[in-house]
């Protein structure tokens, strides 16, 4: 799945994905970081993911660098 990260906080670690498709929200799951090449997420950010079991995104990597803007209704 591709999308976008919406918010996130660097100090819990907690933060939500929206979907590029359907618009719908993830919340990060704890290791959705482990592994992959981020260390930190800023919001507008794209990015892939899977969902876990519980529907939290894991596994971030980077998505398309066609469009990094945030999308206009986040602004």
């Amino acid at each position: 799945m591709q999308g976008v990260i919406k918010s996130y906080d660097p100090t819990t670690g907690d933060g939500v994905i929206m979907t590029d498709t359907d618009f719908s929200e993830h919340d990060l799951a704890e290791n959705a970081l482990e592994g992959s090449v981020f260390r930190m997420l800023r919001q507008g950010q794209r990015v892939l993911f899977d969902l876990n079991d519980e529907g939290r995104a894991t596994q971030l990597r980077l998505g398309s660098e066609i469009d990094m803007g945030t999308p206009d209704f986040l602004q």
